[in-house]
């Protein structure tokens, strides 16, 4: 760093600048939350640290308050684990829909990216006063995932659109050669190479629907998600317990990235070994997989 800073021209220097800053504002606030959380029994929101202890992080786990935010964490897990089946399934099938190309595909592409442009609370107010005219009680598994997919449908379907414009269909027209049929090269020919990109939809709409309040707030009834609890929270009697789930949240959001990308190489290598085995060409393998991703 200080080779770099001796080394570079005005410009170099500024834009170095320019991006420490950047680094600052995004990871300082979570290393600020992190080190409060860490706060004695007599510890408040702001610096200076009173004491050092796991005092807060015994409350999230075993809580003597008002506020019990495992079952609101619980629902959002819940929740994140169906929002990312079903942005997979349908991402991958609306993929498939698209190669082949529909009639009103235009129209249907852009209805999934117009609630992107939408605000939030609009679509939370929307999804919430549908439920109240057709006289259903919206709740966090109903109201909720529905506003949750409009927010993880759009991201889905443009990088599985990404991945198919991609796609190599001179592999799939040598399984048809081999004799493949339609479904069999559904599953062993186009199923494995999307499979990367199928994982990376998977951790966006658990991610998205992990962490979303905006569309949640409306139609999450009386059983609120963990980020409606913890605004809820903040609103009313705030202590440094905030801080010590949104601690253990990152961490959580932490492994599941870690495990995402485990699991993407894990299946490179997989590739790799049988692209051997087979005597595959391994550059024409590698930039293949270069050009998915």
């Amino acid at each position: 760093m200080i080779s770099f800073w001796q080394n570079s021209t005005t410009p170099m220097k500024i834009r170095g600048a320019i991006f420490l800053l950047f680094v600052i504002f995004l990871y300082g606030p979570l290393i600020t939350i992190g080190f409060l959380a860490f706060q004695g029994p007599e510890g408040g929101l702001t610096f200076p640290m009173k004491g050092f202890s796991l005092y807060w992080f015994k409350q999230v786990i075993l809580p003597d308050y008002l506020f019990d935010f495992r079952l609101p964490w619980l629902r959002s897990f819940i929740l994140g684990i169906i929002v990312m089946i079903i942005t997979i399934i349908i991402s991958f099938m609306a993929g498939l829909a698209y190669r082949r190309g529909f009639k009103g595909s235009n129209l249907v592409f852009y209805g999934v990216i117009g609630s992107l442009i939408a605000p939030p609370f609009l679509i939370s107010l929307g999804i919430g006063l549908g439920f109240a005219n057709l006289e259903l009680l919206s709740s966090w598994y109903s109201g909720g995932l529905g506003a949750h997919l409009t927010w993880s449908l759009p991201f889905g379907v443009l990088i599985m659109l990404a991945i198919f414009a991609r796609f190599d269909p001179s592999i799939e027209e040598a399984a048809t050669d081999l004799g493949a049929t339609s479904w069999q090269r559904l599953r062993f020919v186009i199923f494995p190479i999307v499979l990367p990109g199928l994982i990376a939809i998977g951790l966006f709409g658990f991610t998205l629907s992990y962490d979303e309040f905006a569309r949640t707030s409306l139609v999450a009834g009386d059983a609120n998600t963990l980020p409606v609890d913890m605004v809820s929270a903040t609103a009313n009697a705030a202590r440094p317990d905030l801080y010590a789930v949104g601690t253990l949240t990152t961490i959580f959001s932490l492994l599941i990235i870690v495990l995402a990308f485990g699991v993407v190489y894990i299946l490179e290598r997989k590739r790799g070994i049988f692209s051997a085995a087979t005597g595959s060409s391994t550059d024409e393998n590698e930039n293949y997989t270069k050009s998915m991703h």
